[in-house]
């Protein structure tokens, strides 16, 4: 009976993810970065839980090493569990330093109950955590922001999604940037952009999530990305290049929708479906 040539391939996997738990999370010196002008762009991260902006951090990644663009994580709240969010805090910093991120904190202590549930029935409580985001959002002038979407399955991603619309709506008439919204626990019915990444920003981010520390000793998930940016390949040839699609030759990416914040509402930014490859230049993406 001829041996199945996938099982070898299958059980290379399984080493891999074997070999990758005796690696001691974080403890790593600062990816090379960029020297940034001091009036470069901005990109925000409007980042649920601290590790969020690792997981997501496919596109702000390039932003910042082929565009030079300052990438800000803003962290929205630091976790449920009071107990761990010093701890928590003290990781995400880590994990920022070794990409070459900076770190806003939305308040000491970070926002508390994001969630719709407090959007419809603590409208004071509500009202007080837009304020608080909206004032970034004008102290920052982003050129790009990063956000969950609406269908983004843990309940306080949507609410950072909520957070974010009506802190948008809260800027000037005159206010404009490109909003990016991202998927992790919900996949998108509808992205637009697959981004592709390079084995080293793969490498990078890999490494980055697993200065969270407490987080990835309960679950070892940094060493998951690299299957879930190869899954969303197959997910993202169909999704954004179109049914029935060829999936482009990228061994990993990260899926987006992307559209413009402009006269206080979401428009389009481009029509169709995009995929950026590798060494394509970002630019072009956030086109005025």
């Amino acid at each position: 009976m001829t041996a199945n040539p996938y099982q070898a391939f299958v059980e290379g996997f399984a080493k891999l993810v074997a070999q990758g738990k005796g690696q001691a999370p974080g403890g790593l010196a600062p990816a090379a970065r960029p020297e940034l002008a001091a009036d470069a762009p901005r990109a925000l991260i409007l980042a649920p839980h601290p590790d969020d902006e690792c997981i997501i951090g496919a596109l702000p990644l390039r932003l910042l090493r082929q565009m030079h663009m300052r990438v800000v994580d803003v962290a929205v709240t630091l976790g449920s569990n009071v107990q761990r969010q010093p701890g928590r805090l003290e990781e995400l910093h880590n994990a920022c330093h070794f990409l070459g991120f900076d770190v806003v904190l939305a308040v000491p202590g970070g926002l508390a109950r994001v969630n719709r549930t407090t959007r419809e029935n603590q409208p004071d409580h509500w009202r007080a955590s837009v304020d608080v985001l909206a004032e970034i959002l004008r102290a920052q002038q982003p050129r790009v922001v990063f956000c969950p979407h609406e269908g983004d399955w843990n309940s306080t991603h949507i609410g950072v999604h909520d957070l974010v619309m009506d802190a948008l709506a809260r800027q000037s008439a005159d206010f404009r940037c490109h909003v990016v919204e991202t998927e992790f626990w919900g996949a998108m019915a509808n992205p637009n952009l697959m981004v592709a990444s390079s084995v080293e920003d793969v490498a990078d981010l890999v490494a980055a999530t697993s200065f969270h520390v407490g987080e990835v000793k309960r679950n070892p998930y940094h060493l998951l990305l690299p299957p879930w940016m190869q899954d969303n390949v197959r997910r993202g040839g169909e999704l954004v290049g179109g049914q029935g699609g060829a999936a482009p030759d990228f061994a990993f990416a990260t899926l987006y929708r992307v559209s413009r914040w402009r006269d206080g509402k979401l428009g389009a930014a481009f029509a169709g479906g995009r995929h950026l490859g590798a060494d394509d230049d970002p630019a072009g993406v956030f086109d005025p």
